[in-house]
């Protein structure tokens, strides 16, 4: 059995090798627009279970897939395409609370278990020169809604309610509760 990590995140490889099970990387190369006519929570969990999918596995192998999106005032913000995208995003989410949700998907053989995590967080209000600042750094340009809580952003938030590690991509403890369903050998010891 070989482990999957259908992402080419750096974070989320980071994320994995908290369990200590050996796995391998394998970036899923799908379309990931959303229907904007479905509810987010269910889209970002249709994304995940694509990727899983595309992923090229053996019959017993374990692929694991998440794809994480912010959700302000209604409005979905996946990665920004540009440095002004960036600037927009950061000004929607100045001073107010906003979610942050990502689907995760684990496949072995036949059997998948599919979920959305939802994180609430609440941004201070930013200064314009602040926003300036930090899309100039890079930081916000690989990642949903225009910044990384792990990173320079962590000054933005007051506070937030649900899995810290869920905003960084992966919801590290339901992670462990799927794979305890579907594939109990890896997660022996591991507490």
């Amino acid at each position: 059995m070989n482990v999957i990590l259908a992402s080419g995140s750096p974070r989320r490889r980071e994320l994995l090798s908290l369990f200590g099970i050996p796995f391998t990387v394998a970036a899923a190369d799908i379309d990931e627009r959303m229907n904007p006519e479905n509810p987010p929570y269910e889209e970002v969990a249709r994304v995940s279970k694509r990727k899983a999918m595309a992923v090229s596995r053996g019959e017993d192998d374990v692929v694991i897939a998440a794809d994480t999106i912010v959700v302000c005032q209604g409005r979905v913000l996946g990665k920004p395409r540009d440095e002004e995208e960036a600037k927009q995003m950061l000004r929607l989410l100045s001073g107010r609370d906003h979610q942050v949700m990502t689907g995760c998907t684990v496949l072995r053989g036949g059997r998948s278990e599919t979920f959305t995590q939802v994180t609430n967080l609440h941004f201070r209000e930013l200064g314009e020169h602040e926003i300036e600042k930090y899309v100039r750094s890079g930081e916000p340009m690989d990642k949903a809604g225009a910044y990384g809580i792990q990173g320079r952003a962590a000054l933005f938030c007051r506070g937030l309610e649900g899995d810290y590690y869920n905003v960084m991509g992966l919801p590290v403890c339901r992670l462990g509760q799927a794979l305890q369903r579907l594939a109990p050998e890896l997660m022996e010891d591991k507490a």
